[in-house]
């Protein structure tokens, strides 16, 4: 995840704070004590009125003298100072993936005249403190810096110098990324503990400092558990922000999307809230708005503009809980969004959506939506189902809505529509399945409930693109956390319990939708390990292809033809020539 942060010179203030570690990491008295954000994200800053030397730390603002370091340049505009706002501090892969980023970014523009912000990663900070170069050798890749952005070379001098930060932290769905590390809490600790500016944490982190509220006491001046705006920066929110504040604040991306050094994929999120009228125990979305709020679609429209004019090529529709069930399943606007973004956006090279109610899926109107999509978006794309389980006692246990029945129709919906190739070779459009272990109810049933309702579908000779399986995680608020239940069996078998499905279901699904001998174009290299080099094209959840013993470097655009099949990823070579 990342780390942002933002704050205009007026919202700045002295907040007494109880001590802070400096640099050696011993606790030193002063008025102002460090904000320790307890996990990596990025973060954005924001300008300070009263300078103050600090110590590495992912994201700052600074006011710009005439005795500042002269490798920044003095900017004013007649009599009033420039307001430099330093990086953004994140730990992810881009900067504009999320929402959240993005109104933290704004918020900051927002908060002042003649503000300048900075984009800076925990990979930009990696580099620099192992003196400029990767922490892995090459020729592999390294993924504790690969997100190194522009600023690489003078993060350090940036972040020193910080006034405000709002670090933007928490992992909602535990992941795991062939090419990322998420920033450690005592790494984050260590490069925030000497920041003598304002601290301020949106993002789901924010929670987990709320419920522990003793272990971060005086660590931050705000808490934002949702949003961000440029009115609310130093107060604190526990609700998400009206759409109609975000989108005041929101101006231009085109600096944003200029220091990151990668192609972004741009996530637009359509309403917040669960459309459900019964919410299964382990989901947060009511946690998080407990009412469902869509956005207005010009609104939508405008933000997409606002991303394509700053050089953002690949959408993602995703951020909520159902593409499908945006307006209430209405088709009509959906078609309209859709249409929209094709004619406002005509060199758009990725549209894709994310998350999929099963039960929207699998009804009239999904069936059209499912059309829909295939008709206005780009192939490779890919409809994430939650079945959660196929057990009926985990579904009844925890007010799970899908069936195998109506999982069966979703996808039958989707395949219907979906399953033609496009120029590169990819399905237009194949379901996901999302299985979760270690729910009340579960036994050792369970598994082989779910392995007969994955054998049955393979069976019926239906094609999917993904499956993702992990394990519950309890949040506050939700009725999971309330809910007691015997430890349940996955708990030791999780690994094992994975390792079938992988068998029986991914790797032949594999095979089924990328067999050997397809040829797959238009992809690029984007990491090398031990195993060879790793092409993708990017998108939702996109297939990676390796080469085997093969060194390209990033960003070569290649085409390679199948040539076997592992449960996560395939292989391929690349055309001769």
């Amino acid at each position: 995840m990342c780390h942002e942060s933002s704050v205009s010179r007026d919202q700045a203030r002295r907040v007494p704070r109880p001590g802070r570690l400096n640099r050696t990491g011993y606790r030193r008295h002063n008025r102002l004590t460090a904000a320790r954000p307890s996990n990596g994200d990025p973060i954005l800053t924001g300008p300070r009125a009263v300078r103050r030397r600090t110590a590495p730390a992912y994201g700052l603002g600074r006011r710009i003298t005439d005795n500042h370091n002269p490798l920044i340049h003095k900017a004013t505009t007649g009599d009033s100072p420039h307001w430099r706002c330093g990086p953004a501090f994140t730990c992810g892969r881009s900067a504009t993936k999320t929402r959240t980023r993005r109104s933290a970014w704004s918020a900051l523009t927002a908060a002042g005249e003649n503000v300048d912000v900075r984009y800076v990663t925990i990979d930009d900070v990696r580099w620099e403190l192992n003196g400029g170069q990767p922490l892995t050798p090459p020729p592999q890749s390294d993924p504790l810096t690969y997100s190194a952005s522009s600023n690489r070379q003078n993060a350090i001098k940036l972040l020193r110098d910080a006034a405000t930060v709002i670090v933007v932290a928490g992992d909602a769905v535990p992941s795991v990324h062939l090419h990322a590390h998420n920033g450690s809490l005592d790494e984050i600790i260590r490069i925030l503990a000497c920041v003598r500016g304002r601290r301020v944490l949106l993002g789901p982190m924010a929670n987990h400092v709320l419920a522990n509220a003793d272990a971060y006491a005086g660590l931050f001046d705000a808490l934002h558990t949702h949003t961000i705006t440029s009115k609310d920066i130093a107060v604190g929110s526990r609700a998400g922000a009206p759409f109609e504040k975000l989108r005041a604040d929101r101006d231009s991306f085109i600096d944003l999307v200029g220091e990151l050094g990668w192609e972004p994929v741009g996530e637009i999120e359509l309403y917040r809230g669960c459309t459900r009228r019964r919410y299964c125990s382990f989901c947060n979305e009511p946690v998080k708005s407990a009412a469902v709020v869509f956005r207005d679609l010009q609104d939508v429209l405008d933000e997409v503009h606002q991303l394509y004019v700053a050089g953002v090529r690949h959408l993602r529709l995703g951020q909520q809980t159902c593409f499908f069930s945006a307006w209430n399943r209405d088709v009509t606007k959906i078609e309209q969004l859709l249409a929209g973004i094709r004619d406002g956006c005509p060199d758009l090279e990725v549209l894709h959506i994310d998350n999929a109610d099963p039960l929207a899926v699998a009804s009239p109107a999904g069936a059209r939506i499912s059309a829909l999509v295939a008709q206005y978006c780009s192939e490779g794309n890919c409809a994430p189902m939650g079945m959660e389980s196929f057990d009926p006692a985990v579904i009844e246990t925890n007010a799970l809505t899908c069936t195998p029945q109506i999982l069966r129709r979703a996808i039958d919906n989707i395949n219907a529509v979906g399953t033609q190739r496009g120029p590169a070779g990819l399905p237009t459009l194949l379901p996901g399945i999302n299985i979760i272990y270690g729910l009340p109810g579960e036994t050792h049933r369970t598994h082989l409930a779910n392995l007969q309702g994955l054998d049955s579908l393979m069976t019926a000779g239906v094609m999917c693109h993904r499956t993702n399986v992990r394990q519950a995680r309890a949040y506050a608020g939700t009725p999971l956390a309330g809910m007691n239940a015997d430890i349940p069996p996955s708990q030791e078998h999780f690994t094992t319990w994975k390792a079938d499905i992988d068998s029986i279901w991914d790797q032949p699904m594999k095979q089924r939708v990328y067999p050997v001998g397809l040829r797959l174009r238009g992809l690029h290299s984007f990491f090398v390990t031990g195993r060879g080099t790793w092409f993708r094209r990017l998108g939702s959840y996109p297939i990676q292809v390796v080469e085997r013993d093969a060194v390209v470097p990033h960003y070569t655009p290649a085409d390679l033809t199948v040539t076997e099949h592992a449960p996560r990823f395939i292989y391929g070579v690349r055309d001769a020539g």
